[in-house]
């Protein structure tokens, strides 16, 4: 599991930051990758990245400001001349689908392949996706309607204790695959062999949080509880707070409030102001960390693994 960042300006593009957009390339099962917002010049951004079009099965659009839905139409329309480009769906706010429909109607563009467009409303809902992860949304506060995604990973089948077998008279052979199933085994001595006793209890699964703009509010911790990963904006330094409040985006302090609340593992800073030259960069990532230390400030085409990290 890794995210990998595709743009993390906020608002308009620089020349060292694309708009925003952010991948979740998926490592269990499949080899798909999810989308999260589609700035304007995405799928440029993708003739560097790992993955094309054709990878994404799914996007989840934060809010309909420009900086995160205006290169998702050209994106679709790209897919279609790609082999392989199967079925896509798109999660987002109220008001999604017509600038779809419009846009794709406007322009002539055909859609070679079945694409759907969900809609969500204020409440808290959920959905199992390909059976291993849960995607779970809540709205945050900002100008308009906007979400922040929480992605769990159902846990991983404990191990097996092959040292326990082997004392209990079982050698490794075929009769391993069906107590690692969770298959109770009787051995020819009439000895019953309990699948529950010879393996561990499972590992959980991990989590990742990705935020839209917002201020700092409750929904985003809850969100971000335990998160291995959260995303968070971090569109001013602590000095500029003024015009967070304003603007209804957070600074980079207020990012790591937010995740240090939430007892999260990682804090991965994004939707920087063009304002900020590397100065002003390396002023954000310090003011995150005096309250987070682990902290990342994210850049065009960063690649973070989403780590494993054992209960035991």
């Amino acid at each position: 599991m890794e995210l990998y960042f595709l743009g993390t300006g906020a608002g308009l593009p620089s020349t060292r930051r694309n708009v925003t957009s952010i991948a979740l390339r998926l490592s269990r099962g499949t080899s798909r990758v999810w989308l999260f917002d589609c700035g304007e010049g995405t799928q440029q951004q993708m003739l560097t990245a790992p993955f094309g079009p054709s990878k994404i099965n799914r996007i989840f659009i934060t809010h309909l400001h420009g900086d995160h839905i205006y290169g998702l139409p050209g994106m679709l329309g790209s897919r279609s001349f790609q082999a392989g480009s199967g079925p896509l769906s798109i999660l987002g706010p109220y008001g999604l689908r017509t600038f779809l429909e419009t846009a794709i109607a406007t322009s002539g563009a055909h859609l070679s392949y079945a694409w759907d467009v969900t809609e969500l409303g204020n409440e808290l809902q959920s959905v199992v996706v390909d059976g291993d992860y849960e995607v779970t949304w809540r709205p945050l506060r900002h100008g308009i309607p906007s979400y922040g995604y929480r992605i769990q990973e159902r846990p991983f089948p404990g191990a097996l204790r092959k040292d326990l077998l082997e004392a209990a008279g079982l050698p490794p052979g075929p009769l391993y695959k069906e107590i690692k199933s969770g298959q109770d085994v009787t051995l020819p001595n009439g000895h019953i062999i309990v699948a529950k006793n010879f393996i561990d209890p499972p590992e959980p699964g991990r989590i990742v949080t990705i935020l839209g703009d917002t201020r700092p509010c409750d929904e985003a911790v809850t969100l971000a509880q335990n998160a291995d990963i959260i995303v968070h904006e971090a569109t001013y330094t602590a000095a500029d707070a003024d015009l967070a409040t304003r603007h209804q985006h957070s600074t980079a302090a207020e990012a790591a409030e937010i995740a240090r609340a939430a007892g999260a593992r990682k804090l991965v800073l994004t939707h920087v102001s063009s304002r900020y030259d590397s100065m002003g960069e390396e002023q954000l990532l310090a003011d995150a960390r005096r309250i987070f230390p682990n902290t990342v400030l994210a850049h065009d085409h960063l690649s973070v693994p989403v780590e494993r990290v054992s209960s035991t």
